[in-house]
C-alpha cells in the first residue's frame, strides 16, 4: 500500500522538475576557501623563507656548541622544514578544495523522474558545480531520520555526498522514495 502511494507521488512529480532539497551555504564555503588559500600562501612563503634563509652556518669544530642537536649543521634541517611547510600548506588547500565539493547545495529531481541534478559549491567555495546523474546511480547511505548532522547520499560507487540537516527538504516523501531510497549500486 505504501509503495503504491509512493509511486503515485513520484508519477505526479514526474511532469516537472522538482526541487527536493536546498541549502545555501555559499558564504561559509567562500570564507573557508579564502582561509585555506591564505593558509596555503602563508605556508608557501614560510617554505620559501626556510629554503633560502636557513642555511647551515659553520660552527666551531670542537667545544660546547659543536654537539648541540638543535643547531642545523647541514642541509637536512633546511630541506626537512621546507618539505614540512609545503606539506601542511598543500593539505590545507586540498581540504579547502574538496570540502565544498561534498556538500550538496541543491538537489533536483528532473522531469520524468529518471535523473537527478545535484548542485554543489565549487572548489574553494567559488562558483557552483552542477551535474546530472541517473536516479538508478543515486542511493541513500542512511535514512534521514538516522543521520545526526548530515544525510549521506551515495552517487555511484565511489562518491559520497552530504546533505546538511539544516537545509530545507521541500518534498520529504518524494525524497524518501527517490534519492533517499536504499539501493545496491
Amino acid at each position: 500500500m505504501a509503495a503504491r502511494a509512493a509511486l503515485e507521488v513520484a508519477a505526479a512529480a514526474a511532469a516537472r522538475d522538482v526541487v527536493l532539497y536546498e541549502h545555501d551555504r555559499s558564504r561559509f564555503f567562500r570564507l573557508a576557501g579564502l582561509f585555506c588559500a591564505s593558509q596555503g600562501l602563508f605556508w608557501a612563503y614560510l617554505a620559501h623563507y626556510a629554503f633560502t634563509a636557513l642555511r647551515p652556518v659553520p660552527g666551531p669544530a670542537s667545544g660546547a656548541g659543536a654537539d648541540d642537536p638543535l643547531r642545523p649543521r647541514d642541509n637536512k634541517w633546511r630541506f626537512g622544514f621546507t618539505a614540512s611547510c609545503l606539506t601542511v600548506g598543500s593539505l590545507t588547500v586540498a581540504a579547502g578544495w574538496l570540502l565544498p565539493l561534498r556538500s550538496v547545495a541543491r538537489l533536483t529531481l528532473l522531469r520524468g523522474g529518471a535523473a537527478v541534478s545535484i548542485a554543489t559549491p565549487g572548489p574553494l567555495g567559488v562558483g557552483r558545480r552542477t551535474f546530472t546523474v541517473p536516479l538508478r546511480d543515486v542511493a541513500g547511505a542512511a535514512h534521514r531520520s538516522e543521520a545526526a548532522a548530515a544525510v549521506p547520499i551515495r552517487v555511484g560507487p565511489p562518491v559520497l555526498l552530504l546533505l546538511d540537516k539544516r537545509g530545507e527538504l521541500r518534498e520529504p516523501r518524494l525524497f524518501d522514495v527517490t534519492v533517499g531510497a536504499a539501493r545496491k549500486l
